[in-house]
């Protein structure tokens, strides 16, 4: 049981907040001061994402089947004035997340290949093979898979492959 303003005392709701506050934070990116009015589309997302632990959406858990999908909206397809200002509002926001996830995206690249380097080896060469303990399952096999080796060998090359 959590009191008020405790959130971190629940766990499956803190998950959640940190959920919604990114996803709203992915939206409000322009507009910061109206958040609020982009609630609904924070929930739809979170119900009709896959959710690891249950293995499907919440909305198909609810409802057995799978989330409708959003029709794309053509302007002026309706008769009510509102109806087309909503709907057309809500295409724009989609276009400002695509854009701010295309940005992201490329944010995350650029810092990825910074702090990469292209090394070449050449024959004869002694190198060290990294071995994912939780990928290989059958080479170097430990009890504590924790405390096992990072790294394996000196290994010499004995012929370098063309990039």
């Amino acid at each position: 049981m959590s009191s008020a303003y405790h959130p971190q005392t629940d766990g499956q709701i803190e998950v959640f907040n940190r959920c919604v506050e990114q996803y709203l934070r992915c939206l409000v990116h322009q507009q910061p001061r109206k958040w609020y009015s982009l609630l609904p589309w924070a929930e739809f997302w979170y119900n009709t994402t896959y959710h690891a632990s249950t293995g499907m959406s919440p909305f198909q858990a609810l409802y057995g089947r799978p989330p409708p999908m959003i029709p794309h909206y053509q302007l002026g397809s309706s008769p009510v004035n509102e109806v087309d200002q909503n709907l057309a509002s809500r295409d724009d926001l989609f276009h400002q997340l695509k854009l701010n996830l295309h940005q992201a995206s490329n944010r995350m690249k650029q810092i990825a290949d910074s702090k990469r380097r292209d090394i070449e080896f050449n024959e004869g060469d002694l190198v060290f093979l990294r071995l994912h303990p939780y990928r290989q399952q059958t080479v170097f096999k430990r009890a504590s898979q924790k405390l096992a080796h990072r790294f394996y060998g000196p290994f010499r090359l004995r012929n370098a492959l063309a990039r």
